[in-house]
Order: structure tokens, then sequence, then C-alpha cells
């Protein structure tokens, strides 16, 4: 990005919106990048051309955030006490309004369909988080599937809970499921922590956890005991002086940061759920030691002595089930509460306050009141770079996903019919070069790689905003600047 020793300069401004911009967020595979301001309107780029393609006011008040629930959903949270899931396809932006909210607009702009409203309380200034309905096991799940894996690919589905503070206690959060809009649970985690300011929900370990920053300080890590029917606090620890403004998940879903209105950025641990496997039952060691001495004691066996064999542990099974106290099962002892965060910097800029990890879990960026987006690694937590265009506050910043790089394709998958004469013998260490080099004439001769001279300047375009490693930044200044950095 910098060129000569010049600092970087954004790729794209996207003017538009006349209230400051509170969210941001790419969806569709980074085709398209929604944003919302103060004064409720939210409008979706298309960023193959840089311009609008549907704008609409979706709420009375300001938008505290906004999320993509598959390809044909987005969620927003405005200040008006409304969460609202609308419907928005493809199809349904040919009938939508381009004019900007800084444009004068005559006629009134069309809304998208409204799917479910939630009446929810935003006295907060507190986002929502939401997750896939967490299950046994999923709808297509296969053997030795992890269960995360399985709830990302179903993010797209018909089922989701959403977490936001409580209606009438500020210092609660009230989760409901999506579509019967119903609250399943009502978690209160303390007393004297002040109003709830961030929340995340997450499936871990086949239930919930949920994190909260809280107006002390304070950041908790709490998982539902499905058994009691409750929720156990994991980790807890207060490395704020001022209220949290905002906290992130990392993708591998091994830690979170927070930010403040102080200059300390965070990063905590996220505990495994230990799982308590007291409850089933089985034969012991001991028990099938002594089968197998029984059996070997009877020498060679016939049919009638397999059966005998099979009626010992017929027996040793039901002796176990009969007799739980005999298992010598581990005490079951609650899980410890952590309290010592991963690592602590002080940044000395006060006020970052939007906090968002990249997809590769490599980076991270804040968005702070003194204009600068900063970038950080997220193992180190230092300054890897500071990006400055806006000449007022930033309040959003949101990362494209970045998919894996695929890999190249091989002999193999290109011709299989190559497969057994190449592969039926082994190159020697005498012949090693003259092999390589053969076979890399021949991975040239049969890789296909697309020429960007045929492809048709939309695609062009379309490719650029998928692979590009965009960071959206929204500021005070209605604008929304556009970086691709690393």
């Amino acid at each position: 990005m910098a060129v000569e020793g010049r600092p970087p300069s954004p790729k794209s401004i996207l003017r538009g919106h006349k209230a400051q911009v509170h969210a941001a967020t790419f969806i569709r595979n980074n085709e398209r990048l929604v944003t919302g301001d103060a004064d409720g309107f939210v409008v979706a780029w298309d960023l193959t051309i840089m311009r609008p393609r549907a704008v609409w006011q979706a709420h009375e008040n300001a938008i505290l955030g906004i999320a993509g629930w598959g390809n044909d959903r987005i969620i927003t949270h405005g200040r008006d006490n409304k969460l609202i899931v609308w419907k928005l396809t493809g199809d349904d932006e040919s009938r939508m309004s381009t004019t900007l909210p800084l444009d004068p607009c005559t006629e009134p702009r069309p809304k998208p369909w409204i799917l479910h409203l939630l009446e929810v309380n935003t006295m907060n200034f507190c986002s929502f988080s939401y997750c896939p309905v967490p299950d046994p096991v999923l709808p297509g799940q296969q053997e030795g599937q992890s269960q995360d894996t399985a709830a990302e690919e179903s993010k797209s589905g018909s089922e989701l809970l959403i977490a936001v503070p409580n209606t009438l206690a500020s210092e609660a959060i009230d989760i409901f499921h999506l579509p019967s809009q119903t609250r399943r649970h009502t978690v209160k985690l303390g007393d004297k922590n002040g109003m709830v300011m961030a929340v995340a929900l997450f499936n871990q370990a086949d239930s919930l956890t949920l994190v909260a920053g809280y107006e002390n300080g304070l950041a908790i890590v709490a998982h539902r005991d499905a058994v009691k029917n409750d929720w156990i606090p994991l980790y807890q620890a207060t490395c704020h002086s001022q209220p949290i403004l905002s906290l992130c998940i990392s993708p591998a879903r091994d830690f979170f940061l927070t930010s403040s209105a102080d200059a300390v950025i965070a990063k905590h641990r996220l505990p495994p759920v230990v799982s308590d496997d007291t409850t089933s039952t089985h034969v012991t060691a001991t028990q099938a030691a002594q089968v197998s001495e029984s059996e070997e004691s009877n020498g060679p066996v016939n049919t009638r002595d397999k059966t005998v064999g099979k009626s010992l542990l017929g027996a040793a099974l039901a002796k176990a089930k009969q007799n739980p106290s005999s298992q010598q099962k581990p005490p079951h002892t609650p899980q410890e509460v952590q309290t010592q965060p991963l690592k602590t910097v002080n940044t000395k800029h006060a006020g970052q306050q939007s906090i968002e990890i990249r997809s590769d879990g490599l980076v991270f960026a804040t968005a702070g009141w003194d204009s600068k987006v900063r970038v950080y690694s997220t193992k180190t937590l230092k300054e890897v770079a500071v990006l400055k265009w806006h000449q007022v506050g930033c309040y959003a910043v949101a990362f494209a996903d970045i998919a894996p790089k695929p890999s190249a394709p091989s002999i193999n998958d290109q011709n299989p019919k190559a497969t057994a004469s190449t592969t039926g013998s082994e190159p020697t260490g005498s012949d090693s070069l003259g092999h390589g080099t053969q076979k890399s004439n021949v991975d040239k001769s049969l890789t296909v790689v697309p020429k960007l001279v045929e492809l048709t300047v939309r695609d062009k375009r379309l490719r650029q905003a998928k692979t590009a490693h965009w960071l959206a930044a929204g500021s005070k200044d209605g604008k929304v600047s556009l970086w691709d950095v690393f």
C-alpha cells in the first residue's frame, strides 16, 4: 500500500451517509458491504462498481449493529428498540431505491420484506450477537466432523439464536429464538457490574457459550449446563478501568479480545468446556480382565464354550448396571473459574470503539475516536499499521472474509489416465533433478490457468471484490473508507 515511503491510502471512499456510520459488515462472499448510520439508514454497496444497490431507512433511530444471515437475509438492530430480519436477494435489489441518504429524495424509499421483528432493549448501546441453534447431531453432519464446523455450515439455516440486553434489567442478557421469536434464556451473571456493553454468543462443545463485557470493565465467559439448566462462569477478569466498548471472538475460538473507553486492549482466554461423562455405564477394566482370564483358563472352546463366554460378559455388564458404585467413577468437580488474561497492552490511544478479527485470525483492527484505524497482530498485540484518512472519529470497522488459497492441481487431478504411468515408479536420487524438471513441464502443460484477458470487465471486478483483503472503516463524517491491506 505504501509507495516510496508515503503513507497508505484507501482504495475507495464510499460517500452517501448523512449521519455518522455506526455499523458495517460484508455479505455474499464480499460482493456487498452493508453500512448503517445514526439516522437509521442502511446502504448495501456493490463492491464491483462501488455504488449503492439498495438504500432504505431500517429504523427510526441510530443503528447499533448489522449482520448477514445467509445470502438473502440481513439483520439490523436499532435504538428504536427493534431488531429486524429483512429479506434482500439480488432480485429484491432491483426494486429498491439507490438514492443515498445524503441526496434529496422526493419519493418514499421502498423497504425489503420483513421476516421477523423483535422488541428488544437498546438503552445499553449494546449490539446483538447471533449463532445457529446447537444440535447434538446436525443434519448432514458426517462422522468425525466437529460440531463447530457443522454449525458454521448451518449459518444459512432456518433457526437462529439472538443475544441482546434484557428488557428490564440492563445487567442481564436475553437469548431469543428465531423464527419462533420466543425468549429461550435470561442470563444474569452479576448485580454490581453495571450495564451490559458487549455480548458474543457461539456454540462450544455441543452447547452455548456466552461472553459479556460490562460497564465496570469486567469480561465474563459463561457456559450453559444443560443438565443443571444453568449458566456456569468459566472465566472473568477486569482488565479495563472504563466500560468495555467492543469484544470479538477469534475464528478458532481459543481467545477473545476486548477494547474499552480507556487505552487498554486485552486478550482473554476462552477455557474449553469439560464435559461430564460419569453417567455412562461401562464394564470396568477389572471386570473385563476377569472375563478374559476365565476364557483363557478353559483352553480351546467349542460352540457351547463360546456361549458361556458371552454369558460371562453379559453377567459382568448386568452386574455393572446393578452396582453403579463399583465402577470407580471419578468424582465430579466444578470447573475452576479462571481470572488471568492472556495479555494486556496499553496502546496510549483511548476510545477504540470497534474491534474486529480477520477471518484468518492473524490480525485485528480497531476504529478509534482519534479518527485513525489501527491494525494489530493477534499474537503479540503489537501495532503493525495505522490507517489515516478520516478527519473525525471512526466508529465502525469490518473485515472481509478471506478464503483459503486453493491448492495447485496435481497431475492425477488433471489427467487420471496418467496415474498408472506416473506413480508406478519412484524417482531415484541420481535422476531427481531431471525428473523434477520433467514433472514441472508436465504440470505446466496440464494445469489450467485462466487468462485475465479472457475475463469480461464485470468478471474482473467481481474477482477483485471477492479476493481483495478489504478493511472497511465507518466514520463520524458519514464516509466509509475501503482499504486493501496485507
